[in-house]
């Protein structure tokens, strides 16, 4: 069965940095997608960075030149590494496999999500 298990999560000060780690089972990283996406209290999900099967990266205005998305595909893992911290990104950060642009939640695979929460 196909699981995605994120973790890294945590509280940090405005300015900090973390790292989530997204591990894998049963997900082809040579054919799918992957993707970070946060959803914020109160507001709807957001795409954070998307890493292609070919290894294309892609980030949200809000996230490129702070955040990095990486991955290990011997281990089928996904990182995303976060700087400078904004109080504005707390949220809970979700990993998701395999784009599906004809479902309506884009990815064909979810993890449970991992808390981000930057105090000022």
């Amino acid at each position: 069965q196909v699981q995605l298990v994120e973790s890294g999560g945590g509280s940090v000060q405005a300015g900090g940095s973390l790292e989530l780690s997204c591990a894998t089972s049963r997900v082809n990283f040579r054919i799918c997608d992957m993707a970070w996406i946060r959803r914020a209290p109160g507001k709807e999900r957001e795409l954070v960075a998307t890493i292609t099967d070919v290894g294309t990266t892609i980030y949200a205005d809000f996230a490129r030149g702070r955040f990095t998305i990486s991955e290990d595909k011997a281990e089928t893992t996904l990182y995303l590494q976060m700087n400078s911290l904004k109080t504005e990104d707390t949220a809970i950060y979700y990993c998701a496999a395999c784009r599906d642009p004809k479902s309506a939640q884009m990815y064909t695979h979810w993890g449970q999500g991992t808390q981000v929460t930057v105090s000022s």
